[in-house]
This record gives C-alpha cells, sequence and structure tokens, in this order.
C-alpha cells in the first residue's frame, strides 16, 4: 500500500469541441457535474487531497460545480493540448504537497472512473514506478493502457518536462515502458472518455449498473 497522501489531479480544462456541448466538466452523469462525480470518486478511493485543472469556459465551471476542498490551477493555455495542462497540474500538486508519496491522474471526462479502480491502483502502486490503469477490449485478450494513472512523484515531475501538444504524459510513458505497471480493471470499468457525440450513451449509465 502507498503510504499517504496520494494526491489526485484531474485534467479538466478541453473545450469538448468535437463533442460539441462545451466544457465536458459540466455534463450532467447521474443528476450531477461530470467533474463531481469523479472528485468523489477519487477521494472515495484514496486520495488524500485534489488538483484540478481548468481552461475553457473555467468561471462556468466554477459556477455550476462543487469543487469543495480541491484546489484549481487555471490554464491559459488549454487550447495548446493536454500537454500544458499536465504539466502545469503536475507542477502545482507537488508543489501544494510537497509531502506527496504519489500522484494519481484522472481525465475529466471519463464516467467510468469509480473509488474501486482508484483504489486498486493505489493499493498496487509502489515507489519509483508508474502504474497505469488496464482495460481488456471485446473479443481481445490484451489490455489497453488508460487512465487513471499513478505515478512517483518524480516520475511525474519528468514526465511534466515532456509534456507537449496534445500529449500529456504519452511521450515518456513511451520512452520509459520499463516504469510502468498496467494493473486490469476491467472488471471495474471500460475505461472510455466522452470525446464524440457517439459516446453520449456513457453518461445514461445508472448507479446501480456493474461494468462488465
Amino acid at each position: 500500500m502507498v503510504p499517504v497522501p496520494v494526491v489526485g489531479l484531474v485534467l479538466a480544462a478541453g473545450a469538448g469541441t468535437r463533442l460539441g456541448l462545451g466544457t465536458k466538466a459540466l455534463l450532467s452523469f447521474r443528476g450531477r457535474p461530470l467533474i463531481e462525480h469523479i472528485l468523489t470518486q477519487l477521494r472515495s478511493g484514496g486520495c488524500t487531497d485534489i488538483t484540478v485543472v481548468l481552461g475553457a469556459q473555467a468561471d462556468r465551471v466554477l459556477a455550476h460545480a462543487r469543487l469543495d476542498r480541491a484546489g484549481i490551477v487555471t490554464n491559459p493555455s488549454w487550447e495548446t493540448g493536454l500537454g500544458s495542462s499536465f504539466s502545469r497540474g503536475v507542477n502545482a500538486a507537488l508543489a501544494d504537497h510537497p509531502g506527496a508519496q504519489a500522484l494519481l491522474v484522472a481525465l475529466g471526462d471519463q464516467p467510468g472512473v469509480s473509488a474501486a479502480v482508484v483504489g486498486r491502483l493505489i493499493a498496487r502502486h509502489q515507489p519509483g514506478r508508474i502504474t497505469a490503469a488496464g482495460y481488456r477490449q471485446p473479443g481481445s485478450a490484451d489490455l489497453r493502457r488508460g487512465h487513471p494513472l499513478v505515478f512517483d512523484p518524480v516520475l511525474a515531475a519528468a514526465a511534466a518536462k515532456t509534456a507537449a501538444g496534445d500529449a500529456g504524459a504519452r511521450a515518456y510513458l513511451h520512452a520509459n515502458p520499463s516504469l510502468i505497471d498496467v494493473v486490469n480493471c476491467s472488471d471495474l470499468s471500460d475505461g472510455l472518455d466522452v470525446d464524440t457525440p457517439a459516446d453520449l450513451p456513457l453518461l445514461e449509465i445508472p448507479a446501480n449498473n456493474e461494468w462488465q
């Protein structure tokens, strides 16, 4: 088990351009803004503190979503892609929580994130490593690496230095596969995010539904 504290970082700065409904942080999921659901799952799963990166329509998110107790970082360069939000968020979270033993990075548009997924990743994480949720695709035995990701703080800082464009930590992960432990979370979530209108059914799953 990872020593506490584990800091959560939620990347929610995008404009949701492909979806066309404004910022995805305010999409309705189970009767409340999606960002609220994600924060609840991270806290319930073991994150002791949370930092949220906002960008597009940040004022609207702050006005309409309850982000109680979360640290807020506004990324004025959100239009350049996920990389700037990842870098800015990692640096702010680590500066605000110098005693953090791990940093869990989640996306702001992934309704399948649950406390169980977060708890499993935290429990499996080891110092000096990166722990990634893995999801098995239908008809395949292979795991697709996805989010959330749990970083050793030193590795998170290193990944932040390489983040650019819309890649986030991708370049660092591709360059350092030996540091990554993929944990199968297929029984807890599908790992999908809401990107286009075709993904909107992901927001209609009732609270008592079991992910398959």
